[in-house]
């Protein structure tokens, strides 16, 4: 029987007490479809070669972007037939529609909705890695591993956050054109803003370049706090996409 294994990480005690509800959400959809499920601490790191911890630094993101790349492909070497990687902070509202795609790996996909210097609310299309797919016998993992490593060792300077993850598979994507599994989503905190207020113009823009309907969405962690989100907001967002979806 094909085994398929869903791989979640994040740091131990959670920061945040809402990410409790994201990963449940993942826990139950795989325990409904007969996934198996690790959740894994620190430990994935380990999976980095120490040249490339010295350069990446106090730069969890990229480090996180390289080691759920090696988990996976260590899972898939150990015999299972499927990997999948979900953030601690994905939530699938809607587990009747994450339906995984008929193809050998799909990607997340990315409409950042943001405000320019302007003043006007723009939308970016773009891929995300906050949920990630690969079956057996892809041929993507490994290429898409061994580009990031590559880019690594060889830049130079100050790295953005998302080098080897949104960025790069973007580039990627516009190139090859790879299977995205629309449901899979991402919030902007403007989005998730209009959400709590029940409507506006940022969850708008959202819906008009959406290519589909999410089931399921990244809810952007690494900002809320920056943007100055509540636990009670937080709440509220859950709340709204698992009751009334987006």
């Amino acid at each position: 029987m094909p085994t398929t294994l869903v791989i979640q990480s994040h740091r131990d005690p959670l920061p945040y007490d809402w990410l409790q509800a994201c990963l449940d959400s993942v826990a139950n959809w795989a325990q409904r479809n007969r996934f198996e499920r690790h959740f894994l601490n620190d430990e994935i790191f380990d999976l980095i070669e120490p040249a490339l911890v010295g350069k990446i630094g106090a730069q969890t993101v990229i480090a996180s972007d390289l080691a759920r790349l090696k988990i996976l492909q260590q899972r898939l070497a150990q015999g299972y037939d499927q990997v999948i990687w979900c953030d601690a902070d994905f939530l699938i509202f809607d587990a009747d529609r994450f339906l995984l795609p008929d193809s050998d790996f799909a990607l997340g996909r990315e409409v950042w909705v943001q405000r320019e210097d302007s003043g006007q609310l723009r939308s970016y299309k773009k891929l995300h890695n906050a949920f990630l797919m690969f079956s057996r016998d892809n041929h993507f993992l490994d290429f898409y591993c061994d580009t990031a490593e590559r880019l690594l060792r060889q830049h130079q300077g100050r790295m953005v956050p998302q080098f080897i993850g949104p960025k790069l598979l973007t580039a990627l994507h516009n190139i090859g054109h790879f299977p995205v599994m629309e449901a899979a989503g991402m919030l902007s905190p403007l989005v998730m803003r209009d959400l709590i207020a029940g409507e506006g113009p940022a969850l708008d823009l959202f819906r008009q370049k959406s290519p589909s309907a999410l089931a399921g969405a990244n809810l952007s962690s690494s900002l809320t706090k920056r943007e100055g989100f509540t636990q009670a907001e937080m709440e509220q967002v859950i709340h709204h996409l698992l009751t009334q979806g987006l």
